[in-house]
């Protein structure tokens, strides 16, 4: 069985965010620190689509469950 492993760029562009290294550095720069009772999928600057994505996709423990969490302790 293949592991999928995913990149925080992979992350970015799978939510229709620039995913080059500078922007997302950017990104991250421009939203932290988020508090410690902001789930990640629940921050403010997600649009709805992306927000679902995140929740479910921790929620199931997906193959992108670790790259998401890179980003959140990023974040916070």
């Amino acid at each position: 069985m293949d592991a999928n492993i995913h990149t925080l760029s992979n992350l970015f562009a799978q939510l229709g965010l620039p995913s080059g290294p500078a922007e997302i550095e950017n990104f991250i720069a421009s939203h932290r620190p988020l508090g410690n009772d902001v789930a990640l999928y629940r921050a403010r600057f997600w649009t709805s689509a992306q927000r679902a994505f995140l929740k479910e996709e921790i929620i199931e423990d997906a193959d992108w469950a670790s790259v998401i969490d890179e980003l959140n302790e990023r974040l916070h």
